[in-house]
């Protein structure tokens, strides 16, 4: 199989496990679900697939010569998203608007009701292997380290929202190294440039003002419909399109979901006031802070830039936001 990625170019894949996994319902759904949430109404020319990320991660690691059996993890480490991924953090208890882990907290129990665990079987692997992170710090470490996922998505949402240029892209890959089980960059310029991109990011596009008010409003009306038995619970883990229909079906004939559709669509104005607001709610923040070699020593951006420690101990915590909608 010939696979094009827009980041890493045209891989052909032939390991038969992850040819299968590849065209398992499970993963074909997230081909329908949005990886950047709902945010085509606020930056309509970036909109991408958590099936194009999760190809990514697994791209990656392939890449840097991770096993086979991280290769799988990366490859299916985000089929318990919801509809709308993150969003769903702003609808159900289980969720965490701060850190947003609703996707983590079911993701073990998820994905063995699908049809993974057969597929891996098939091939002699086990599914509770697979699914424990501790055996894979090339795809998942805690922040502010470096790891597949976190630098895939990434360099996605530069591409595709920032319209970063390939050659920009390929700067970072060409600098990146993995080691000793842990992703670093080779020289502290690229480390330093990368943190630099990866905040920027988050500020424009991961935790900014319009993705405040998309997370708000597409949980408002999630949680709406779903009240009102418009959607069920399992709805919210069949595809975008699917559940949007469910709820565009009603707007006509219910008041209070159409003030919330035309919300979440960005047709009512939104303002942030601590002062007068209807909404409290927090975006979580990503910030890094890469591994670099110098020679042969392992070092991190903050141990040679004092401003960068200073800006992490400062902007780390979760972005807050009192939203005011206009009547």
């Amino acid at each position: 199989m010939l696979y094009t990625d827009p980041i890493y170019g045209s891989v052909e894949i032939q390991d038969p496990v992850i040819l299968d996994l590849i065209q398992s319902p499970a993963l074909q759904r997230l081909k329908h679900i949005d990886q950047a949430w709902y945010f085509f109404p606020f930056f309509p020319e970036g909109n991408h697939s958590r099936f194009e990320h999760s190809m990514g991660v697994y791209l990656l690691l392939k890449r840097y010569g991770a096993s086979l059996e991280e290769q799988i993890a990366g490859l299916i480490h985000d089929v318990s998203h919801g509809t709308f991924s993150h969003c769903l953090d702003y609808v159900f208890a289980e969720g965490s608007q701060k850190e947003q882990t609703h996707q983590d907290n079911i993701f073990e129990a998820f994905v063995k009701t699908t049809d993974i665990p057969d597929i891996l079987q098939k091939y002699g692997l086990a599914i509770d292997y697979i699914i424990d992170d501790t055996h894979f710090p090339l795809k998942e470490t805690n922040l502010p380290d470096l790891c597949a996922d976190r630098i895939d998505y990434s360099l996605r949402t530069a591409h595709h929202y920032d319209k970063q240029t390939t050659e920009q892209i390929s700067y970072f890959l060409e600098h990146l190294v993995a080691q000793d089980e842990k992703r670093m960059f080779d020289n502290l310029a690229s480390a330093k440039k990368y943190a630099e991109m990866f905040y920027a990011m988050n500020d424009k596009y991961m935790s900014d003002m319009p993705t405040a008010i998309m997370f708000q409003t597409v949980g408002d009306c999630l949680k709406y419909a779903w009240k009102q038995w418009y959607l069920t619970r399992e709805d919210f883990y069949t595809t975008d399109k699917e559940v949007l229909d469910k709820i565009t079906a009603h707007i006509e004939n219910d008041a209070q979901l159409s003030t919330y559709w035309q919300r979440m669509n960005n047709q009512i104005p939104c303002k942030n006031d601590p002062a007068d607001f209807d909404f409290h709610l927090f975006c979580k923040t990503r910030i890094v802070d890469p591994l670099f070699l110098e020679g042969e020593i392992l070092k991190r951006v903050s141990d040679e830039d004092n401003e960068r420690k200073i800006f992490l101990a400062t902007h780390s915590h979760p972005k807050e936001y009192f939203l005011k909608f206009e009547k």
